[in-house]
């Protein structure tokens, strides 16, 4: 079992940056794979970056060279830093992290808020 717990969402200006964090607790070493989704009410969630056991990252076209993923082994904690935050960013954030059994574990999500 792992559990995950994500933080750091609210309201920001456009232009302005968020740090979201996921702390996961459990079974750490079956995780293969994390991750940050997205969604908005009446749309299907949406993968915006994730990092491999091999720390290869991967961003969704709409996010690249302004959001960063990065893994902290030693706390156990997955990070998502946006910068330059656009309205379209506006959704509830989901942390996700994937086990050697092929078992998915998703957070309870956290609302991130672009408004002037």
């Amino acid at each position: 079992q792992v559990q995950l717990v994500e933080s750091g969402g609210g309201l920001v200006q456009p232009g302005g940056s968020l740090r979201l964090s996921c702390a996961a607790s459990g079974t750490i070493s079956s995780i293969v794979g994390t991750g940050w989704y997205r969604q908005v009410p009446g749309k299907q969630r949406e993968l915006v970056a994730s990092v491999g056991r091999s720390s290869r990252e991967n961003y969704a076209d709409s996010v690249k060279g302004r959001f960063t993923i990065t893994r902290d082994n030693a706390e156990k904690t997955v990070h998502l830093q946006m910068n330059n935050l656009k309205p379209e960013d506006t959704a509830i954030y989901y942390c996700n992290a994937a086990t050697t059994r092929g078992i998915v574990y998703w957070g309870q999500g956290t609302q991130v808020t672009v408004s002037s």
